[in-house]
């Protein structure tokens, strides 16, 4: 199933992002950054932080108490397949997982449980290129 990114990327979304990072020279840093000042939602995911971004930080995709549209990740690929699943236990819609990033299973995991998954690809890149086409007006 083949979703077009303008209707994946719809400001006002929740997104986890797991493996966002306090630091400012972090590309989860910059990526979450953007994201929330074109109107999304985020949700930091790293059990090394209390709080990024201004947001509470969660130790996992599970102690989330909100849903979550999007899940957004930062981690190596060898950890993409058990973040997919647990995209799959909190009923995110889309598991994302950013540029560098690929997993055979994780997209297995996903697409049986009727995730939109997105893989190697910038979440923010995406959505800047959607803004500039016209799409946004964030």
């Amino acid at each position: 199933m083949t979703v077009p990114l303008a209707e994946i990327l719809r400001p006002g979304l929740t997104i986890a992002v797991v493996g966002l990072s306090s630091s400012p020279f972090r590309p989860s840093y910059g990526v979450a950054e953007y994201l929330q000042g074109a109107g999304f939602r985020i949700i930091p995911v790293n059990p090394n932080e209390t709080e990024v971004l201004g947001e509470r930080a969660y130790p996992s995709l599970a102690a989330i108490p909100e849903a979550v549209d999007i899940v957004n990740v930062f981690r190596r690929s060898e950890y993409a397949a058990e973040i997919a699943r647990d995209a799959v236990a909190i009923g995110a819609g889309v598991l994302w997982l950013q540029e560098g990033v690929w997993s055979r299973e994780a997209e297995e995991v996903g697409t049986k449980a009727k995730l939109t998954v997105i893989m190697d690809r910038c979440i923010a890149t995406d959505h800047r290129q959607l803004v500039r086409s016209g799409k946004f007006t964030s």
